[in-house]
């Protein structure tokens, strides 16, 4: 069987440059990923700190993480979760594969969005599976919709979801979501769900696919709302009808994630008030890139909904956006994303930038960015 080929993550080689950059002296603003700056919460450092003293530590799954993330989604959803349905994991990424690799068997069609996250059509290829990309342009916000999955023929065997969207930050609407889980249901379509930026909001509470559809799966993290991204902690929520196989694959795949932060994290919980915060910092973020985007000539967006992304169309400016990230980066500091990650087709002329970043980080990027972008204009014309 022929090896799949699997397309490169440029914003990965796009930040590996910026590092080399800050190591040679550059000061670099990092706005290529979505990365919390903010640290994990005070309380759940100094929870690692007195693990550290106290527990040697060995491979563990924290029976009291499993039993707070059930009793989450019963209280901020009205979903109940078993225990037993949930798998911690080293992040979203190995609950992602875990998800597919339990629900579906090589040669499998999975639907998605287009733009999209790299990994999931990477994932995809690599499990030797096929995606199955739907466009989704500014008519469709950027989303899928129950009609686009309704059009397919013939139906797929699964379909990805990500709500707030990753790169465009958009949210599905409850009619459309529950749209979408009934013809899923109707057309034997499995249903998974990426849920890693839930809680961080600009529209209001966001639905969880197991509000309609407890037979899907659905992927979670600490790493953006949670702001632990290097504590490298997600979970799986699996179906009744799924437990079996995700528990046969887990063992041997992946063991268990970090006790450390485990131990972080079942204290993470209980850290909202600093956690929204956060999220009242990404809010500011996101008002003051709108405010500022015209002044780099960019008009058109993605509806930033949730998440920490501006999906921004630069077609006016370039036809290579890959390469036009790399001189935003050589020329200024400010490190982005290039569509081409996101979209194959039609991401030559998009760019992401993630407004993670601090206030004031933030601020010294559109310092940097509103003359490069007058210039860059101005070439073009």
């Amino acid at each position: 069987m022929t090896i799949p080929r699997i397309d490169p993550f440029h914003a990965v080689g796009l930040s590996t440059l910026a590092h080399q950059m800050a190591a040679e002296g550059r000061d670099i603003v990092h706005m290529e990923f979505g990365q919390p700056s903010t640290g994990a919460p005070k309380a759940a450092i100094a929870e690692a700190h007195r693990i550290l003293d106290s527990d040697a530590m060995g491979y563990w799954e924290s029976a009291p993480l499993k039993a707070r993330i059930a009793r989450h989604y019963l209280e901020t959803y009205g979903a109940t979760v078993q225990p037993d349905q949930i798998w911690l994991t080293c992040g979203a990424s190995p609950a992602f594969v875990l998800a597919l690799n339990s629900a579906f068997g090589p040669g499998a069609r999975v639907a998605l969005a287009r733009p999209g996250y790299v990994a999931y059509r990477n994932t995809l290829r690599a499990l030797y599976m096929e995606p199955v990309e739907i466009a989704c342009g500014p008519a469709e916000r950027f989303q899928l919709s129950a009609a686009a999955i309704a059009a397919l023929d013939p139906p797929p065997d699964g379909v990805i979801l990500a709500s707030p969207a990753n790169p465009t930050g958009t949210i599905l609407s409850d009619a459309e979501l529950r749209a979408i889980v009934d013809i899923c249901r109707e057309r034997g379509i499995r249903i998974v769900s990426d849920e890693i930026y839930h809680g961080l909001s600009y529209i209001g509470p966001v639905r969880s696919i197991l509000q309609d559809e407890p037979e899907a799966l659905v992927v979670n993290s600490f790493s953006k709302y949670f702001s632990m991204a290097g504590w490298r902690l997600g979970w799986l929520v699996a179906p009744p009808s799924l437990v079996e196989a995700v528990q046969a694959r887990v063992g041997s795949m992946f063991l268990t994630p970090p006790s450390l932060s485990q131990h972080a994290g079942l204290v993470a919980f209980d850290c909202r008030e600093e956690l929204e915060g956060h999220v009242r910092m990404y809010r500011h973020n996101r008002d003051l890139l709108l405010e500022r985007l015209p002044e780099l000539g960019i008009e058109r967006i993605a509806p930033p909904d949730g998440a920490f992304y501006i999906y921004a169309d630069i077609g006016h400016l370039t036809n290579d956006s890959l390469a036009f990230c790399a001189r935003l980066l050589a020329d200024t500091g400010v490190a982005t994303a290039p569509g081409l990650d996101f979209d194959p087709v039609e991401g030559n002329r998009f760019m992401r930038f993630s407004f993670a970043v601090s206030t004031e980080r933030l601020e010294e990027a559109l310092r940097r960015m509103v003359p490069w972008f007058a210039r860059a204009g101005n070439a073009e014309r």
